[in-house]
């Protein structure tokens, strides 16, 4: 019984309530009824940094250590034996030069042979070359929802980011007819 009361009063009282400010151009809001909503996708696109890496096989020119010992040793002794030949002062003189000399080099020759390759021998060895390049990608992403509705018995369309569900809030704007 209560019930019936207020919704009598409530059809009957607030109409002349809000009639003033209605017709001032008052602003109201009502349900409306959605009719159909279809989601709206929009593409994308975003660069990716993309590593690609290979084995590569590279030259290097082989720069061990040097030794001098070998040549240092080669000269020492083929001096003393150049030394040892010659017959007198100068012989000897000379004998110790062009054996210091020819000892230098076969020292050194003998401590080449000894590491197993010349000096400039190119060798080769695998490395791992990376490059980094960037890759366009594209991705459908969804944008909002086109909605139709209808309200007072005339259908609308609008642009909204979230599904609306059965019916969506409107704003209703009366003002007088001119």
């Amino acid at each position: 019984m209560l019930n019936s009361k207020v919704h009598k009063w409530t059809t009957l009282t607030l109409p002349l309530l809000l009639a003033p400010s209605l017709a001032l151009g008052a602003t109201t809001y009502d349900r409306a009824q959605v009719v159909s909503t279809t989601p709206v996708y929009e593409t994308i696109q975003y660069t990716v940094p993309v590593e690609a890496c290979r084995n590569e096989e590279v030259a290097y020119a082989n720069n061990p250590r040097r030794s001098f010992t070998g040549p240092i040793l080669g000269a020492i002794i083929g001096g003393a034996l150049g030394n040892a030949v010659g017959h007198n002062n100068s012989n000897r003189k000379v004998g110790a030069v062009v054996g210091a000399v020819l000892g230098g080099s076969i020292g050194a020759d003998i401590s080449r042979r000894n590491r197993g390759y010349a000096n400039d021998e190119v060798r080769y060895r695998t490395e791992r070359v990376c490059n980094v390049s960037s890759e366009i990608r594209e991705e459908e992403r969804l944008a909002g929802y086109n909605v139709s509705y209808v309200y007072a018995g005339e259908t609308y369309t609008t642009h909204m980011n979230r599904d609306p569900g059965d019916s969506i809030r409107v704003r209703v704007r009366v003002s007088p007819a001119q």
